[in-house]
């Protein structure tokens, strides 16, 4: 048993999906989640300085003393270098792997889709690990950079005329290719899941990185024997590079008031 925290770490604020499942499948942790809400988007920037930032978030999250992190990015997770990954000193998940695990199971036809930001469509990780897992497989990728702001601004309700019209122009060579199974691979996505899921049609599989992710945390702590003790009160503290007003929004959108805790500011740059 270990009280020590899980960290998770994203650009902003969709790392929060991750965080959300954590809380539904392991009540009795302690999370610490940082959001680089100062610097974000990553998705636009250039790899270097999407892996200068990573270690930063790395760094201050150990600085809290977690005993696992969570990259809760796609984008930060399809940069970070494995050998990197590999020098931590704590178990090291991210949704990359996870969401592509996932994804190889679920596929009938052997065709999958990936949709997210365009340093992570760039980046090709998706499909590099993807014919891994399952050689022969068919990946159809596609950036859709207008969703996370389309998110971050409240427009995810079912049926929103506007995320709508946006999701059908995004996804229509995405459809063309008959897939059976769409990666989400930005967190920011599983809130406009049922408007996604409406434009591909119900024969397509949805595959949602944050809960894929929070299911590898909990079976590696288990398996580690790092989850905390019974009767633990778990919790969750947050921390953003910027103004904590506009993260306070955000964590009723993404999680609720059930998941709300204190929010603090750091300086990331000194980590």
């Amino acid at each position: 048993m270990d009280e020590r925290p899980i960290g998770v770490f994203d650009s902003g604020v969709g790392g929060l999906t991750a965080v959300r499942e954590l809380q539904a499948l392991l009540p009795r942790e302690r999370l610490v989640y940082f959001g680089d809400t100062g610097r974000v988007p990553y998705g636009s920037r250039s790899p270097e300085t999407i892996l200068q930032y990573a270690r930063q978030d790395i760094r201050f999250l150990l600085s809290k003393n977690v005993k696992f992190l969570l990259a809760a990015c796609g984008t930060i997770s399809s940069v970070l270098p494995t050998a990197y990954a590999a020098t931590l000193p704590v178990p090291y998940a991210g949704v990359l792997d996870a969401a592509a695990r996932a994804a190889a199971q679920a596929t009938r036809t052997g065709r999958i889709g990936v949709i997210g930001t365009a340093a992570t469509i760039r980046s090709g990780s998706y499909a590099q690990r993807l014919r891994a897992l399952l050689p022969g497989v068919q990946v159809v990728a596609r950036s859709c950079p207008m969703f996370v702001p389309l998110v971050e601004n409240g427009y995810v309700e079912p049926g929103d005329a506007v995320t709508t019209t946006i999701a059908r122009e995004y996804l229509a060579p995405v459809r063309a290719a008959h897939v059976d199974t769409l990666i989400l691979g930005c967190t920011h996505y599983p809130l406009i899941a049922h408007i996604i899921g409406q434009v591909m049609g119900p024969d397509v599989t949805l595959i949602d990185p944050g809960r894929e992710t929070a299911l590898v945390a909990s079976r590696s702590l288990a398996q580690a024997g790092l989850l905390a003790p019974p009767g633990a009160a778990g919790g969750t503290d947050y921390y953003v590079s910027d103004l904590p007003e506009g993260f306070e929004a955000s964590l009723k959108l993404f999680i609720g008031p059930q998941g709300a805790g204190p929010v603090e500011r750091v300086a990331i740059e000194s980590f």
